[in-house]
């Protein structure tokens, strides 16, 4: 069985070498193109990208979750691309019409920490299923918004897909399961209300990796 790779220190804010100067900062957005409705900017970390090629919480909670498979790929990407209108590639839910407004998952890494104070225990942010965990920003506020999301790369090199910025619409919110409570820690369930995330769907092509990155918004963002 493979091993699920973990992202440590949950508790800890953590600059990359090269990073943000200042995860969170909000300022007036750069001039970009096709982003002119979006002009607060702040400065946000992706902590952790998770791609599942198939579902692993089927059936009931108290039987447990399905195994990585020996030959699935690794759950925990350093990088992923998207694609307008469809999600992730190799995710299990790219092109998924059941899933149309839903199939991207963004959750703030701030939410998941005060679930692990408010249950006392430690969370492991890939249990959540979420797929791509920002640091910096009340993810929440993305509901029913516009926004997009630009990984910053070292040297200022902005070309290709990598270096331009992914656009998002925000949906519903990524409520949780009764899963969360036997795969996260008791009492997850609960405390993840309002934390959960949000679901959205990619508008433009693109690929987003580990590290410092942009969140460009129509409103202010910044954590409270």
């Amino acid at each position: 069985m493979r091993r699920r790779r973990r992202l440590a220190g949950i508790g800890r804010s953590s600059a990359r070498p090269g990073g943000p100067a200042s995860v969170g900062r909000v300022t007036s957005a750069d001039d970009v193109a096709g982003l002119d409705d979006l002009p607060f900017r702040t400065e946000v970390e992706v902590a952790l990208l998770l791609v599942s090629p198939r579902h692993r919480y089927e059936g009931r909670p108290a039987d447990g979750a399905l195994p990585v498979g020996a030959d699935d790929p690794d759950e925990s990407r350093d990088r992923i691309e998207l694609r307008s209108g469809l999600g992730i590639v190799g995710d299990r839910y790219f092109a998924a019409r059941a899933h149309v407004h839903a199939s991207v998952t963004v959750i703030g890494m701030e939410g998941l920490e005060a679930v692990g104070e408010a249950i006392g225990a430690t969370v492991d942010p890939a249990a959540t299923r979420r797929n791509v965990f920002l640091r910096g920003a009340d993810v929440e506020a993305l509901r029913g918004e516009p926004f997009s999301l630009e990984s910053v790369l070292p040297g200022g090199d902005s070309s290709g897909a990598l270096g331009r910025a992914v656009r998002f619409r925000g949906y519903r919110a990524a409520n949780p399961c009764a899963w969360m409570d036997h795969e996260v820690a008791p009492g997850a369930f609960r405390a993840m209300r309002g934390r959960g995330g949000v679901r959205c769907d990619p508008e433009s092509d693109g690929v987003l990796t580990l590290g410092p990155a942009v969140l460009r918004t129509a409103r202010p963002v910044a954590l409270g």
